[in-house]
Order: structure tokens, then C-alpha cells, then sequence
């Protein structure tokens, strides 16, 4: 019988047998590039230039047999041209479609969130010198820069994900990077309603608020699914409307055909040329749109939206970092006064309440799973306060023994205000649906025309 001992140095010596194949492939790296002509390089077409990488990464691993056994040299070639094209050592974690974050914590720590919950892999690099060349090579192709003098960097790689980096002196673990992924295939509506992530009434209602032109604002943690959610209710604005989206990272992925995507632009490295959200939202206004949709808001650019919001942008949509609905509604008073703008609590409260009718939370289980918890309109101010009713509850009453969420989702019975305002837009919401009563998750779904 293995002891704990035993198991210890199995162990240890994987974990060394793999840096030591780590180590040796950054040295034939380092030769490939000492031994390629740039001058002839830049003339040759990509497939010919990759073609010749790999014949020279194959001739390298053979005049290092002695320390490359023959079942290692294909692993070895593949690796290589994955250091240099793509993504080193955590090209395969980038070929996962489960996987939705990777996070690096120096050379020997590498973590991924798959399907909502964090695990640790056995991913490593040669050292920490290994991945921050790995670092900076990502960072340079999208046009940015990190050093000493710039040792946190925020990009956007080529297939879209969002790349975070910092590197000493401001970590003392050696450089940490971390890559939010984003799916090459879209979660449906369809999909959300099958995965029990909301129910069919919850979706309908959903559909009817965006053809209704209601001002949505949605709510959640990280992770938590806001902008799936908004990418989804985009579906549902109708063709003949001119969207206008502003984001720090673009991500929405709207199908209409008059649609102008904004992007913000971080500072160039003397610290000049940012151009920000609020900038754009200004900008925006001159620009026709029937509705605008800020990415996230988390600044003083959530003046200018609510704003467009009250003054005939109706159908606009944003979202917010918040714990639940009313923290987003303070956060969107705390944003309000950074903004500059000199009004009461009140007068704030009330200019909040008149632009936006209705508040979506999303939140990410302990589980990993991912539901709609709450559906509530904004129905105006009380005495200063606000007036949120839920529509639409999820409450979790435990964890099953397959480790998933028990619970149930419920409508509340409160008839919404808005129904009205949708009716006469010509979008009539049946009132049964507001009837209180359990509702059943799950199943199929087509979205209603």
C-alpha cells in the first residue's frame, strides 16, 4: 500500500518532470527566434511562414533528443507553435468551451472557472520570466504595453475575450494574469428557460418589456450573466429602430442591421487620448438613435444615460455591479454624485425613478448555476423613497445531493404599472400572468413572435 510519503514524491517528481519539459521548450523557443531571418519572414504568406516554423521547431526537437523522448516530440512541436501563436501553455484551457475564466497566479498556479465554479489545474510554466514573455507578447498584438513603468495593463485579444495583467513590482507572486472568455456560440433565450435559469412567463414578460420600449436596468455580481442577459434582450428590439451600444469592451452582439457599436479608449502611454463613456454618450445623443445601451454603467456617465432615458429614448437598457435591485439603486445615486451634478437625495431619487421602469437581478449560485432572482418595476417615489415591487421572485431553499440549487421560482401577484404603458404601444401582456402562484422552470420554449 502507496504511503502518504510515497504519494508526495509521485508527485513532486510530475510536477518537476514538467517544468523541466516547460524549461526546455522556452530554450527552443528562444532559438527559433535567434535563428529566424525577420527580413524574409515579414515577405512570406501566414500558412508558408507557419509551415517553415514547424519544420524548424521539428529539426530543433530532434537535435535534442537525448533529453526529448520520441512520444514527447510531437507534444513538444505543438507547444511551441502554440508560444508563439497562441496562448503557451494555456492553449488548452483556451480551447475549452466550458471554461469561462482563466487565472493565472504566477508561474505554478493556474485556476479556471468551468460552469460557474473554480477549480485548479495542473497547467505551469517554466517560470515566472516564461510567463511574462507570455504576457507581453498577448498584451503587444493588442496594442497595448506593460513594464515596470506600466505594470497593469487592461486589453481586449483578438477573439474577443478581455485579458487583465499585472506584473512586479505590484505582485509578489510574479506576474498574475487573468482572461475573461467569452463563447463562440451564444446562450438563447431558449437556453436560459431549458437551463431553468428563468421560466417561460419570466421570458414572455421579458420580451414584452424591450417591444414595450420599458427602460431596463439589470443587476448583478461579476460572472453573474448581466451582459448574456442584455445580449439576449437585444434580440427583441424590432429592425426599424436605430440601437446605439456604448461599452469599455465590446460585447454585445446585436443583429440589427442599424446598429453603431462605441467603444472607449484607455490613455496611450504618455496618458492622453482616453476617450470615455460619458464622452460617448454625449456624442450618441447627436446621433438619432431610438435607443441606447451602455454596456455597464460605472461612472458619471449614468447622468447622460438617464437623461437620454427621460427625453425620448425610451427602450434603452444598461447594467450594474450591485448585491440586489436596491443596491443598484443606490449605486446609481453614488454614480449621480460623482457625475458632479448638484441634487438632493430626493431630486436624484426622483429623476432615477422617472427614467427607469423596470430592474432585472441576476445572480450566480453557490452552485455556479446562474438565475434571474428577481424581476421588479421602479413604480415611481413614496415620500423620498423608492417604490420597487417584485413581479417575478427566485428563492433558493437548499442544495440537492447532486450539488445542484433547489428551489422555486414564483410571481408575486403585483400587476405592473407598465402593463399600460406597453398596451399602448401595442404590446398587450395577458394579467394572468401576474396571477401568484409557484411557476414551473424548465422545459421547452419557442419565443413568442
Amino acid at each position: 500500500m502507496s504511503t502518504v510519503t510515497d504519494i508526495d514524491s509521485g508527485y513532486e517528481a510530475s510536477a518537476e518532470a514538467h517544468r523541466a519539459f516547460q524549461q526546455l521548450k522556452t530554450r527552443l523557443h528562444r532559438q527559433m527566434v535567434d535563428a529566424m531571418d525577420l527580413s524574409k519572414a515579414g515577405q512570406l504568406p501566414e500558412h508558408e511562414l507557419r509551415k517553415q516554423l514547424r519544420a524548424l521547431a521539428s529539426h530543433l526537437c530532434e537535435m535534442h533528443s537525448s533529453y526529448l523522448p520520441e512520444s514527447e516530440r510531437e507534444q513538444m512541436v505543438n507547444e511551441i507553435m502554440d508560444e508563439m501563436y497562441g496562448f503557451g501553455p494555456l492553449e488548452p484551457l483556451m480551447n475549452d468551451p466550458e471554461i469561462s475564466d482563466v487565472l493565472v497566479n504566477g508561474a505554478d498556479t493556474v485556476f479556471v472557472e468551468r460552469n460557474g465554479l473554480l477549480e485548479q489545474t495542473d497547467i505551469q510554466f517554466a517560470d515566472n520570466n516564461h510567463l511574462l514573455h507570455l504576457i507581453q507578447r498577448l498584451v503587444g498584438r493588442a496594442g497595448r504595453r506593460i513594464d515596470e513603468v506600466s505594470p497593469m495593463v487592461d486589453a481586449k485579444l483578438a477573439d474577443g475575450s478581455r485579458l487583465h495583467a499585472v506584473i512586479p513590482p505590484l505582485t509578489q507572486r510574479g506576474p498574475t494574469l487573468s482572461i475573461r472568455r467569452f463563447g463562440s456560440t451564444a446562450v438563447a433565450f431558449e437556453d436560459m428557460v431549458r437551463s431553468r435559469s428563468l421560466t417561460r412567463e419570466m421570458a414572455d414578460f421579458l420580451i414584452a418589456a424591450v417591444q414595450g420600449r420599458l427602460n431596463i436596468l439589470l443587476s448583478g455580481g461579476t460572472g453573474a450573466g448581466k451582459t448574456t442577459m442584455l445580449n439576449q434582450l437585444g434580440r427583441f428590439i424590432p429592425t426599424t429602430e436605430r440601437v446605439i451600444t456604448i461599452e469599455e469592451t465590446a460585447e454585445l452582439q446585436l443583429q440589427q442591421a442599424d446598429v453603431v457599436g462605441l467603444e472607449t479608449r484607455l490613455p496611450n502611454v504618455e496618458g492622453s487620448g482616453a476617450v470615455t463613456q460619458r464622452e460617448l454618450l454625449r456624442n450618441s445623443l447627436r446621433m438619432r438613435p431610438d435607443r441606447i445601451i451602455v454596456g455597464e454603467s460605472r461612472g458619471s456617465e449614468v447622468l447622460e444615460m438617464l437623461q437620454a432615458m427621460n427625453t425620448g429614448h425610451d427602450g434603452s437598457m444598461s447594467t450594474v455591479h450591485a448585491n440586489d435591485t436596491r443596491d443598484a439603486l443606490d449605486r446609481l445615486e453614488l454614480m449621480i454624485a460623482l457625475s458632479g451634478a448638484d441634487l438632493s437625495p430626493v431630486v436624484a431619487r426622483r429623476y432615477i425613478a422617472s427614467a427607469i421602469h423596470m430592474l432585472v437581478h441576476v445572480t450566480r449560485l453557490s452552485t455556479g448555476e446562474r438565475k434571474v432572482t428577481r424581476i421588479s418595476e421602479l413604480a415611481g417615489t413614496s415620500e423620498g423613497e423608492y417604490n420597487v415591487e417584485d413581479i417575478f421572485v427566485y428563492r433558493m431553499t437548499g442544495i440537492s445531493s447532486d450539488g445542484r440549487a433547489e428551489g422555486a421560482f414564483y410571481a408575486t401577484g403585483y400587476e405592473p404599472e407598465c402593463v399600460r404603458r406597453m398596451a399602448a404601444r401595442g404590446h398587450h401582456v395577458p394579467l394572468d400572468l401576474f396571477t401568484a402562484r409557484e411557476l414551473i422552470a424548465g422545459g421547452e420554449y419557442i419565443v413568442p413572435n
